[in-house]
């Protein structure tokens, strides 16, 4: 989600990072609170931390706690974790903007392992009946959760993924919930400012936008891509010098491995 994330809080988010309760300021909800690296990551190099606090992530007392925590960290609109749940505060904040009449529009991050949460369609349902184009769900669909997908078999014996990579499953149901749905290459930063834009841009019956981004887990990292072993593993320092390099950074991957040997 790194790609869509830096479009979102460099590109249009409305925010003030030296004032991180602006009460008119865009809202963000991670929900799969999971990520919460790649968001402080994020929003360190937005100036709300110092980049050097980065190292601390999960350790005892640190601000960046392994799930993203509200009484902890300014700029944590909602404290996420249990899955599913992120939306539905999202949801409430869009529809507390349009009580109070304010312009500010509520993002909600959710992954595609996710949606198997039931009360991401009880939000969905829910959010459908109101004129909500102020609520955008990002789906940060990689197709993969943290112990793969479940097998099924086909009628004629074969083995395949569930659900299918290209079958377009969500969109579908997103739409049969009554959201704009829209597609994204979540990876593509033309494809993504595009996207964002027309999710801003209101349509006449006012619904609230889903984007489906399509993305791969470990994206640019030669043995990570696609595998979802790395949900949750630890990285050796010869593995990190080679995302280093796989990524184009071949200082901080000789860097890395410096320290090691230190």
């Amino acid at each position: 989600m790194a790609d869509f994330m830096t479009a979102l809080y460099f590109n249009v988010l409305d925010i003030r990072p030296s004032e991180p309760d602006w009460p008119d300021r865009d809202r963000i909800v991670l929900s799969k609170g999971h990520s919460s690296i790649g968001l402080y990551a994020v929003m360190a190099h937005r100036g709300y931390l110092p980049l050097e606090e980065l190292r601390t992530f999960d350790s005892i007392h640190t601000r960046l706690q392994g799930h993203p925590e509200m009484t902890r960290l300014p700029g944590i609109d909602m404290s996420t974790g249990s899955l599913g749940q992120g939306i539905s505060a999202a949801m409430g904040m869009a529809l507390g903007a349009k009580l109070l009449d304010k312009s500010f529009h509520a993002f909600a991050i959710v992954g595609d392992g996710e949606c198997q949460e039931g009360q991401v369609w009880e939000c969905a349902m829910a959010a459908a009946r109101y004129p909500l184009s102020n609520f955008i769900v990002i789906v940060d669909h990689n197709k993969l959760q943290q112990f793969g997908w479940l097998k099924e078999i086909g009628p004629d014996g074969t083995r395949f993924p569930f659900p299918p990579e290209d079958d377009g499953e969500l969109v579908r149901k997103w739409t049969a919930f009554g959201w704009r749905v829209l597609e994204m290459d979540g990876h593509d930063m033309a494809d993504i400012l595009r996207v964002l834009d027309e999710a801003l841009t209101p349509g006449d019956d006012q619904r609230p936008v889903c984007i489906v981004a399509h993305t791969v887990k470990g994206k640019g990292v030669s043995y990570m891509e696609g595998d979802y072993r790395w949900h949750a593993q630890v990285l050796t320092a010869e593995l990190a010098a080679q995302a280093f390099a796989d990524l184009g950074e071949p200082g901080l991957a000789a860097a890395t491995l410096e320290r090691s040997d230190k």
